[in-house]
């Protein structure tokens, strides 16, 4: 990939950054826009305040700034893609559409939208992605290569299902979160040592995320695995089940998604 362009510099960017530099993308082929530079310095990318002169010429061009400016980022380089060929435009901002985009751009545009989450930061994320009938199967390829570079990618093809998988993986890592902090505080109360239970609560998360990830099987059945019948592991998902756990999780999940449908209006 070459003559990329961000607009926004920061931690989402900074992580794609590193992942691409890291997988052979020369740091003299990105450039970056950002009214703070300093934190920029360290990747070896040009770096500038100005956002059109970022724009100009980039074959890619990445809007990594908040939602709130999304509207004045893609105006101040509206200008600069309306004189260039045809870049590919990939959005890593929460809920703002591709008709949006297109709309501040002042023209249609290839544009790749993405909802890639907090984990990419550790080049473990998982992004949502989803593209424009403009854009080309090569631009598809660079989009991929650009997300990859920080975890995995899933194409879905009805932009209108963005919101789910803002409400799945988007905002899924805090519910993780908060499910080893509460089994953090539930040990604490049954006796364990706190430090000894956020220890032992975050490595079963990674250990069964990693078994869910890397055995193949699907995890329904990895959990039919380790549940005895009549044993400890029973008991447990039996009161899970009393608790309708499974209702719990789909009110949560389509809650956020009905936010991110309002946050888009």
């Amino acid at each position: 990939m070459h003559d990329i362009a961000f607009i926004g510099g920061g931690n989402m960017a900074r992580s794609l950054i590193g992942g691409l530099i890291k997988s052979g993308a020369p740091a003299a082929s990105i450039r970056v826009a950002d009214p703070v530079l300093e934190p920029l310095a360290p990747l070896g990318i040009h770096a500038t305040q100005d956002n059109a002169t970022a724009a100009q010429g980039a074959a890619v061009i990445v809007l990594a700034v908040k939602p709130q400016v999304m509207e004045a980022a893609c105006r101040s380089i509206a200008e600069a893609l309306a004189a260039d060929s045809a870049p590919l435009v990939v959005s890593i901002a929460a809920g703002t559409t591709i008709a949006s985009i297109e709309h501040w751009l002042g023209r249609a545009h290839a544009v790749v939208r993405c909802m890639p989450n907090t984990p990419a930061l550790l080049g473990v994320g998982a992004t949502g992605m989803c593209a424009n009938a403009r854009v080309s199967t090569a631009q598809r390829v660079s989009a991929e290569r650009l997300l990859t570079a920080v975890g995995t990618v899933e194409w879905i093809d009805d932009e209108a299902l963005m919101d789910a998988v803002t409400a799945l993986s988007g905002s899924g890592p805090a519910y993780y979160f908060m499910l080893i902090e509460q089994m953090t505080l539930a040990a604490v109360g049954l006796g364990l040592p706190e430090a000894s239970a956020r220890r032992l609560a975050v490595q079963t998360a990674l250990g069964a995320a990693r078994m869910a990830a890397e055995s193949g099987v699907d995890p329904a059945e990895l959990r039919r695995r380790v549940t005895s019948p009549g044993g400890t592991t029973a008991a447990a998902l039996a009161s899970f089940e009393r608790d309708a756990l499974a209702t719990i999780v789909a009110r949560a999940l389509t809650a956020a998604r009905d936010r991110g449908r309002e946050l888009a209006e």
